[in-house]
């Protein structure tokens, strides 16, 4: 059973006078998070904020990540590894048979029960350039699994701001505009002055050495002149996926 129909049997019960309120308060409290010892899972965080919690994996050991998503999948339908490498994967695996892993994004998910979906209302993922794709995609994938659809526009940097007019409608159309850029981080510029939807902007590390490891982009998306840009920090798509989707759920 998920977390959500543990704490629907607990209302039940009550309800149905088999349990007394103090013991039904004992179980909601032993049933919100998980003590592994080096971790403690927040399992009530799919009521709070509509989806579990997220398992940053960099800097944990793959025994680490692979006892946390193990038992996070126990309890919720859908989970979320981010920042894993192959042999985090390869341990995740060996506990959950349905994990699928995303090598370019370095996301790792279990997804048994999809969110629904609005086809009307999309999120749309601009991308200045090939090498920013990694990015581009965690911040794609993590708005899906959230439920949300998703438009890809990829390769459309300022260098050859054509291509970029020739997917303004499908950019204009969307609900929630994500720009990826990396270099001078000039397209969330460009973008947030020719549409009227919210752009989440994220700098990412790609450019030469006076890009500072995408302090450059940080900086130019920082001090942009088109309203209506917000910024996350660099690299961070998931960061900006999550943000997007939280947006383009609300009503």
């Amino acid at each position: 059973m998920t977390y959500e129909e543990n704490l629907l049997a607990l209302l039940e019960s009550y309800k149905a006078g088999a349990i007394d309120a103090k013991t039904a308060l004992e179980k909601l409290h032993a049933a919100d998070y998980t003590d592994l010892g080096f971790a403690k899972l927040d399992h009530n965080r799919s009521l709070r904020q509509g989806f579990p919690e997220v398992v940053y994996c960099e800097g944990k050991t793959v025994e680490q990540v692979a006892a946390i998503m193990e038992k996070l999948a126990q309890v919720h339908n859908n989970i979320l590894g981010t920042r894993a490498d192959a042999d985090k994967f390869a341990a995740v695996q060996k506990v959950l048979p349905d994990a699928v892993y995303h090598k370019n994004s370095r996301l790792i998910f279990v997804e048994r029960k999809p969110l629904p979906k609005d086809d009307k209302r999309y999120i749309a993922v601009v991308t200045a350039g090939t090498s920013d794709l990694p990015i581009s995609e965690e911040a794609a994938l993590t708005a899906e699994i959230m439920g949300n659809q998703v438009e890809r526009v990829y390769d459309v940097g300022v260098a050859g701001i054509h291509r970029l007019f020739d997917k303004l409608d499908l950019i204009r159309n969307a609900n929630v505009v994500i720009v990826v850029a990396g270099m001078e981080g000039a397209l969330a510029s460009v973008v947030g002055g020719l549409v009227e939807r919210p752009v989440i902007a994220v700098p990412t590390s790609v450019g030469y050495g006076a890009n500072f490891q995408g302090l450059s982009a940080l900086l130019g998306m920082l001090n942009s002149c088109s309203a209506g840009v917000a910024v996350v920090n660099i690299d961070n798509g998931f960061g900006a996926g999550r943000m997007a989707s939280i947006i383009n759920h609300m009503r």
